[in-house]
C-alpha cells in the first residue's frame, strides 16, 4: 500500500509497534518515496527504541538524498502522534448561502459491515453536557425555578463584560435620567399605542420595563426576540425612574473573533439525521446507495458518523401515524434500524442522539436509550448521548441537538430571519441567544435538571441539527450551522402541513477544513 499521507505513515508504523514525532512523519510524507525512507529509517532504528524521532529521521534523508536536497521544514513541536489537535488552526468554510454541491453515491455492492482499511488508533472523541443517567428533577417548581436561574447565571456571565450591570431593585432606587445598564431574562414583549415595543427584563431580584423607540435602529432586534432569553440593555431612566429607555441592546452571542478547531490529518465525518426507520416513507433504497458509498476508496476517509436523532418512525406521534407505518412496534423498528446500521464500515465511530420520534421522553434535555434500547442498537457499538450534546472529533466541537425548538424559532420570528426553506438561519438565532431551546411554554417542552443543559456554555465549531427535514447549512462567526435533512420521503401528514423534505443527502464534513459536501443518494 502505498504511504503518501501522514495517516497512512502512521498506520504502517502502528501495525510495527512503533510511535513516532509528528515532525518525523510530516518528513517522511515530504520525501519523494515515502515507504523507501521509512523502510530505511526502521532498519538503522537502534532496537530498543520505540519512537521513530525528527532527527533520525534527518539523518536517513540526509544520509540517502544528500544534505538539502529535501525540503526542509522546522518542527512545531515534538509532540507524539495522536488524535488530538496539538495546534489547532482557523479553517476555511462554505459560506451563508452557498449552493450545496451534490454528486452522485456509487452503488457498487460491499461486504455489508466490513471494515475498510483505515487506521482507528488516530481517533480521539469526547463527549460533554450528555445528561444520560443524571435525571435530577422531580417536575416541583422549585426545579423549575433552579434551571432558569441557572440560565440566568450562565448567560449573564457572558453579558456583564458588555455593559455596567445594576440589579432592577438597585436601578429602581436610582434617580431619574440616569444611565443605567440591566441584563435580564425576556418575561414580556408587547406594542404601545404609539408602536414602540416594551419589553419586560427579570433577573434574579425583581422585573423592570424597557422601552424600544420605533425610529431607534434597534428597534429591528426587538422582532428578533424570543421569551425567556436573557440580553443586556442599557439607556437612560425616565425622570420618574420608572422605565428605562433603550439605546443599546445585546446577546450573548458567538464573539465574531471565534476562531474554529480543526483537525490535525484529513478526515471527515457524515452528519445526517431523521433516518425514520419504520414508516411506509423510509428510502430504503438511498439508504442502500449511501452506506454502498461508505465502502468505496473514495470515502475512506468519512470514518465518523453523526446522527443527530429520530432513527425510528416511533409510534403515537402524530394523529393517524399507524397508517403510515412499515413497522408497528416501537422495539422492532429499533431492531430494523440496527440492521440498517450494520452496513455501515465497522471501522466506523458511530455517535448518535435522540430526537421527537425516539423512545424517549419529550422534554428537552432527552437522555439517551435505556438499557433495553441499548441492547437492541448494538450495530458497530454505536454509543446514544443526551439531547444535546457536545461530541469533540478530532479536536472539532460539534453540538448536536435534534432542533425541535426550530418549529417555535421559524413561527415566531421574521421570514428574513428564520424560514423552513433556510433552517441554518434559524440556528443563527440560536448560537446568538447561546441557548438551543429559549422559549419556554410553546411546543419545545423543558425537563427541570440541577441546571439548564440547554444553555451553549461552550461555543460549538459546528452547530449539527435535524427536525425539520430540510437541508441547509452555512457559517455564523466561524460556526459551522448545518441542518441534515431527512431519509424519509413525503408522508401524508407533511402533505397537510406543507413540508416538502430534502431527504436522501449526506453532508460530509472535513474535519481538518471545515469544508462542507453534500452528497444525494436518491
Amino acid at each position: 500500500m502505498p504511504l503518501e499521507t501522514p495517516a497512512r505513515i502512521v498506520s504502517e508504523l502502528a501495525s510495527r509497534g512503533y510511535n513516532a514525532e509528528r515532525e518525523a512523519v510530516t518528513r517522511i510524507a515530504d520525501t519523494p518515496n515515502p515507504s523507501v525512507t521509512l523502510e530505511r529509517a526502521l532498519e538503522t532504528l537502534p532496537d530498543e527504541a520505540l519512537k521513530l524521532t525528527t532527527d533520525h529521521v534527518e539523518s536517513v534523508i540526509e544520509a540517502t538524498e544528500g544534505a538539502g536536497s529535501q525540503p526542509s521544514t522546522e518542527p512545531d513541536s515534538g509532540d507524539e502522534i495522536t488524535g488530538t489537535p496539538a495546534n489547532p488552526h482557523p479553517s476555511a468554510s462554505t459560506g451563508a448561502g452557498a449552493a450545496p454541491s451534490t454528486e452522485p453515491g456509487t452503488s457498487a455492492p460491499p461486504e455489508t459491515g466490513g471494515s475498510r482499511d483505515v487506521d482507528t488508533s488516530l481517533r480521539a472523541i469526547d463527549v460533554a453536557n450528555d445528561m444520560t443517567g443524571q435525571s435530577t428533577g422531580t417536575g416541583e417548581y422549585s426545579d423549575f425555578v433552579a434551571v432558569f436561574r441557572d440560565r440566568y447565571e450562565k448567560l449573564a456571565s457572558k453579558l456583564r463584560g458588555r455593559v455596567n450591570h445594576r440589579p432592577t431593585d438597585a436601578i429602581e432606587n436610582m434617580g431619574g435620567g440616569s444611565d443605567a445598564a440591566l441584563i435580564g431574562m425576556v418575561s414580556d414583549i408587547r406594542s404601545t399605542a404609539s408602536g414602540h415595543w416594551l419589553v419586560e427584563l427579570e433577573d434574579t431580584n425583581g422585573t423592570f420595563p424597557c422601552l424600544v423607540m420605533k425610529d431607534r435602529p434597534i428597534a429591528d432586534l426587538v422582532q428578533q426576540l424570543l421569551m425567556d432569553e436573557v440580553i443586556a440593555v442599557e439607556g437612560t431612566l425616565a425622570d420618574d425612574a420608572g422605565i428605562l429607555f433603550v439605546d443599546s441592546l445585546y446577546f450573548p452571542d458567538v464573539p465574531r473573533t471565534h476562531s474554529p478547531s480543526t483537525a490535525d490529518r484529513h478526515v471527515q465525518a457524515a452528519l445526517i439525521s431523521d433516518v425514520h426507520v419504520g414508516s411506509q416513507e423510509f428510502m430504503e433504497d438511498a439508504w442502500h446507495r449511501f452506506t454502498d458509498w461508505l465502502h468505496t476508496p473514495e470515502a475512506e476517509t468519512v470514518e465518523y458518523l453523526l446522527i443527530a436523532g429520530d432513527m425510528v418512525e416511533g409510534v403515537g406521534i402524530y394523529p393517524e401515524q399507524d397508517e403510515e407505518l412499515d413497522i408497528i412496534d416501537i422495539y422492532d423498528q429499533y431492531r430494523a434500524f440496527s440492521e440498517y446500521l450494520k452496513e455501515v464500515p465497522g471501522d466506523m465511530e458511530i455517535r448518535m442522539i435522540p430526537g421527537n420520534h425516539d423512545a424517549v421522553r419529550l422534554a428537552e434535555p432527552q437522555p439517551g436509550f435505556d438499557e433495553e434500547l441499548r441492547d437492541i442498537m448494538s450495530a458497530h457499538d454505536a454509543q446514544v448521548h443526551s439531547n444535546p450534546s457536545l461530541v469533540t472529533v478530532e479536536g472539532v466541537t460539534v453540538l448536536m441537538y435534534h432542533g425541535v425548538s426550530l418549529d417555535e424559532v421559524i413561527a415566531e420570528l421574521p421570514d428574513e430571519e428564520a424560514s423552513y426553506e433556510e433552517p441554518h438561519k434559524a440556528m443563527y438565532q440560536l448560537l446568538k441567544k447561546r441557548h438551543v431551546a429559549p422559549q419556554y411554554g410553546g411546543h419545545t417542552r423543558l425537563a427541570p435538571e440541577d441546571r439548564d443543559y440547554l444553555v451553549m456554555e461552550e461555543v460549538p465549531d459546528v452547530f449539527h441539527t435535524g427536525h425539520v427535514h430540510k437541508l441547509g447549512w452555512g457559517e455564523y462567526h466561524n460556526v459551522v450551522a448545518l441542518n441534515s435533512g431527512c431519509w424519509q420521503a413525503q408522508t401524508e401528514f407533511q402533505k397537510s402541513v406543507n413540508i416538502d423534505p430534502d431527504a436522501g443527502f449526506a453532508p460530509i464534513l472535513d474535519l481538518d477544513t471545515l469544508d462542507m459536501t453534500v452528497r444525494k443518494f436518491t
